[in-house]
């Protein structure tokens, strides 16, 4: 029986604000904060630094199995390489879809996800977080937002903007693509699972969502206590 807090699982595609509100839910709790899909970056950047080819599901699984992570703080280290900033571009969102659509690449970081918070007290952000990764999490929810709101926030990110190419409408064409990779892929999609709490995030403040979340989470400890 875990005594060490909930397990959080929050879901959803990318500018749904998965992100900030994982990480400030946990700074509230003060649970650790994990980012799934930080890890698949990181791999990503790994196993081209090490002169892998990214469709080589069987090196870049390799990778991911053995790769140490430190994931605290924001910071997103891997084997002692800080790839914080470097893994937050259009180049690494494309990366990341292909590695993440690997079977073998999956099984690897899902084994050392579910690690990383089995004694709970953690806030876990992805997309098969509540399916996957966690399907018995204590508290579900997924984030949702339009498509043109998502491209928006994401447009708003110095580095994805810088290296879209194409500003806003280049932002928009790369979240469409990911959204069709990660929704379509044969292992682990994207998906809503019919037990989170669905909140569509399209006009609402980061704070009001935080509320909410919030208020969702408490609602969890009040039940488990």
């Amino acid at each position: 029986m875990r005594t060490a807090g909930l397990i959080i699982a929050i879901d959803g595609p990318s500018g749904a604000g998965k992100g900030t509100v994982a990480r400030t839910i946990a700074e509230r709790l003060g649970y650790r904060h994990v980012d799934t899909g930080a890890m698949y970056r990181a791999v990503a950047w790994k196993a081209r630094h090490d002169g892998h080819d990214l469709a080589d599901a069987h090196a870049v699984a390799a990778v991911g199995r053995v790769a140490t992570f430190a994931l605290d703080h924001g910071r997103v280290v891997i084997d002692g390489h800080d790839v914080t900033r470097a893994i937050r571009t259009p180049e690494m969102d494309a990366a990341a879809s292909i590695v993440a659509r690997h079977p073998d690449v999956r099984a690897a970081l899902v084994e050392r996800q579910r690690a990383f918070g089995a004694g709970g007290g953690v806030v876990m952000e992805g997309r098969d977080i509540g399916s996957v990764v966690f399907p018995d999490a204590d508290v579900k929810i997924y984030l949702d937002a339009a498509p043109e709101e998502r491209a928006r926030r994401r447009s708003q990110d110095a580095a994805h903007a810088a290296g879209a190419g194409s500003g806003s409408d280049g932002v928009a064409e790369a979240m469409r693509t990911r959204d069709r990779s990660d929704s379509t892929r044969s292992v682990s999609p994207l998906v809503q699972v019919k037990d989170a709490e669905y909140l569509d995030t399209t006009h609402m403040s980061i704070p009001a969502v935080i509320d909410r979340v919030m208020a969702i989470v408490d609602t969890a400890r009040t039940r488990r206590a």
